[in-house]
């Protein structure tokens, strides 16, 4: 399976997000650690949607 820009950002995405929730949770920060998880979700979502598309077929050229 090919990697995208997509897949690169949700992974980027999802370990930053990672290390901001453990951030809030150990700061006892309740707005960073929701800031966190929201942006671990995002990655998630990019990095499904990235896997997806690569694994789509080729748009056909008219």
């Amino acid at each position: 399976m090919a990697i995208n820009k997509k897949t690169v950002a949700g992974a980027a995405n999802k370990a930053a997000g990672s290390a901001k929730a453990a951030a809030g949770d150990l700061l006892d920060d309740p707005g960073l650690e929701i800031e966190g998880k929201a942006q671990k979700a995002k990655g998630k979502v990019q990095t499904a949607t990235g896997k997806a598309s690569a694994a789509a077929p080729p748009k056909a050229k008219r």
